[in-house]
């Protein structure tokens, strides 16, 4: 398609944004629109998909929103990829200046369009400005890989990841909501910003991973464990879970809700929403010359269970 057939004016000519209108057929709305010969008459816009090809930016390829801008023979592209090419068209190579492409906002403002998830379930259709609001939102887009040893980029639906974790990770899965981990390492006083562990556990039909790692807390060494729930963050509520440590007589305990894996590892971690052990208090917990760490966590995951007649919530142990 060609883009010079679209007509577009600077945004310094004067004319006002509501004298351009565009008359836009496709399939995802009815709503009227007149033609103004801005967009001539042979020039057919049907389907979407190809409108939606018009405002893609040539540069980045992402879905361009106002400004919109052009050089003078007509070719367009997103603010963000203007800053990026020194003021010069990267098809034509001739100078940008600061043409706005008002017609082709216009056309953009016309057009609803489905979620880009559509695929993986989501049902809803939105005008092209809210659609991409949503979509940072949309409970159907793809969970990023919770695996924290590395910077993992893979994305996909739960039972992807679950099988990435156990097949590409290598990572432990367990069956049941009670846990029992013992953790050593022979010189503690060595301590980086590296995840020790990521545990995989399924129980209620869901997925919850079991994270334990060393890290520095201003200038103290610190050893943290904490649960995510594989799903997002209104299903992560319906769950409680407890982590507990000690030895020699004396215990720390830390209960809490899990957190959606939509939040990061390091947004977890950096929040302290875990069980938090002094590297001290932990080799005070491993007992003998305190030269080696071991650490017992032990856990448990439940459902809170709503009370109907009593209206309080009653937790449900799985066996």
């Amino acid at each position: 398609m060609d883009l010079d057939n679209i007509e577009c004016v600077s945004s310094s000519d004067g004319m006002d944004d509501e004298e351009i209108h565009s008359q836009v057929t496709h399939q995802f709305s009815s709503k009227p629109h007149s033609n103004l010969g801005l967009i001539p008459p042979g020039l057919n816009l049907t389907p979407a998909t190809s409108v939606h090809e018009l405002l893609e930016c040539p540069v980045c390829t992402n879905s361009m929103y106002p400004p919109i801008h052009q050089c003078h023979n007509g070719h367009t592209l997103c603010s963000t990829c203007k800053a990026r090419v020194h003021n010069r068209c990267p098809t034509c190579r001739q100078e940008l200046g600061d043409i706005r492409c008002l017609a082709l906002e216009k056309v953009a403002e016309s057009l609803e369009l489905p979620c880009r998830f559509f695929s993986l379930g989501c049902p809803e259709i939105f005008p092209y400005y809210s659609k991409l609001k949503h979509e940072t939102l949309c409970n159907f887009r793809p969970y990023t890989c919770p695996y924290a040893g590395s910077e993992c980029s893979v994305t996909g639906d739960i039972p992807f990841l679950v099988t990435h974790l156990r097949d590409d990770h290598k990572v432990d899965m367990h069956t049941g909501c009670t846990f029992n981990h013992r953790y050593v390492k022979s010189n503690p006083r060595e301590v980086e910003n590296a995840t020790w562990m990521l545990t995989v556990f399924h129980c209620f039909g869901q997925y919850f991973c079991l994270h334990f790692e060393a890290f520095q807390l201003g200038m103290a060494p610190v050893y943290m464990a904490f649960l995510r729930f594989m799903g997002d963050e209104a299903d992560a509520r319906n769950y409680s879970y407890s982590l507990e440590v000690g030895a020699n007589g004396r215990k720390l305990i830390w209960e809490g809700t899990p957190r959606s894996v939509r939040d990061s590892h390091r947004k977890v971690r950096d929040s302290h929403d875990g069980l938090i052990i002094q590297r001290n208090m932990a080799l005070f917990f491993s007992g003998g010359d305190r030269k080696e760490l071991k650490l017992r966590v032990t856990g448990k995951i439940w459902k809170e269970q709503q009370n109907v007649e009593g209206g309080v919530c009653i937790p449900n142990l799985c066996s």
